[in-house]
């Protein structure tokens, strides 16, 4: 599966469960671990298991396996690992903690599209 279809996937997978503040960060040209960085907050632990698992989910259907996943034992910030992306959901104060958003700004970044119709 391609890395933008994938991202496309991942995001409505996100959007399904209720997740928010949904970003996509395009890191082709900053690294070469990934190729996007999609970054998502959950309103509580077991919000942000759930969107993982549903993302897990969606991306199985489709034949893409997981290369790892951290952090579903906590829920306050899991990854999933899934090659061309990497799926960061997290708490909304651990995300303000750790702003990975300003860590990649030379980055372009867009806000999932439902949200950005909303603003």
């Amino acid at each position: 599966m391609q890395s933008d279809a994938l991202v496309t996937l991942a995001v409505a997978a996100l959007e399904d469960m209720k997740a928010q503040d949904i970003l996509t960060i395009d890191v082709r040209d900053k690294t070469s671990i990934t190729d996007y960085m999609v970054i998502a907050s959950g309103t509580s632990n077991r919000h942000v298991k759930s969107l993982v698992d549903n993302v897990l989910e969606k991306t199985k259907e489709q034949g893409v396996r997981p290369i790892g996943s951290e952090g579903m034992d906590t829920g306050e910030w899991a990854l999933l690992d899934l090659g061309d992306i990497v799926v960061h959901v997290m708490l909304p104060a651990t995300r303000q903690f750790y702003d990975l958003e300003r860590l990649w700004q030379g980055a372009e970044q867009s806000r999932a599209q439902h949200q950005a119709e909303q603003e």
